[in-house]
């Protein structure tokens, strides 16, 4: 027997339908004591993240999750590749932005409502090591998360390849950097990367840029919580773009 709730699913045969159905699944959770080759193989194809836990964290969804419950995304997700060639059809002038490994909920939130507020036309993050987006990330977001486009990649470093190929200049923030957003033209397409706060863009991303770029600062601390950076940086390309 299975069982459905409100934004969990448990069960083997709902689980594998849900995956292979094309439904937005945030995660998955197995038993990490019974193999379930069938619910990981679609989950792969799927690009969804799976977790291992105690089966007693799984009691907690219904006595009949038969080893497995999935979590349905409260968001919409959209292909990447699809999207860019429509927003140049639109007569756009992309603005992406990236958040690679991104896993505090209120710092998901924050970054899409400043992107929202400020024109980005995307966010890209990874289908793995990401904030779920719950009801409390929608929250958190003031309900951004529903209103512009979301892009779940299984690969990073391909989104960034792809975007560059259709022209889209992709810089990295890094508090290390010698390029001062100041001295970028973001009158261009540009898509932004902004990393995890405890280790910033991850280094094999930093190799594909066009460019790492950083925010001045007057003060003596070493960063900025990461949504204000995106702010910042956001703010800055909005100011240049409409002179």
């Amino acid at each position: 027997m299975t069982q459905k709730t409100n934004w969990v699913i448990i069960g083997r045969h709902a689980v594998l339908e849900s995956l292979t159905s094309g439904q937005a699944i945030d995660k998955v959770m197995t038993d990490r004591m019974i193999s379930l080759p069938d619910i990981m193989e679609a989950a792969k194809k799927a690009g969804v993240p799976v977790q291992k836990v105690p089966m007693e964290k799984l009691n907690k969804f219904g006595a009949n999750h038969q080893g497995v419950a999935a979590f349905k995304a409260m968001v919409e997700y959209q292909n990447l590749d699809e999207l860019v060639p429509h927003l140049y059809e639109q007569g756009k002038n992309p603005l992406i932005v990236i958040l690679d490994r991104i896993t505090d909920v209120g710092n998901f939130g924050a970054i899409t409502r400043s992107s929202e507020v400020l024109g980005a036309d995307v966010i890209v993050f990874p289908a793995r090591e990401s904030a779920q987006l719950n009801a409390d990330a929608v929250k958190r977001s003031s309900g951004a998360l529903l209103r512009i486009p979301l892009c779940r990649e299984k690969d990073l470093a391909s989104a960034i390849r792809y975007l560059q190929q259709s022209g889209i200049m992709v810089l990295a923030a890094d508090e290390k950097a010698k390029t001062s957003i100041h001295d970028i033209d973001f009158k261009k397409p540009v898509a932004i990367i902004l990393g995890s706060e405890g280790e910033g863009v991850a280094p094999e991303l930093l190799r594909k840029v066009d460019d790492i770029i950083y925010i001045p600062q007057a003060g003596k601390m070493d960063s900025l919580n990461v949504s204000v950076a995106a702010g910042i940086i956001l703010y800055e390309i909005q100011r240049q773009r409409k002179g």
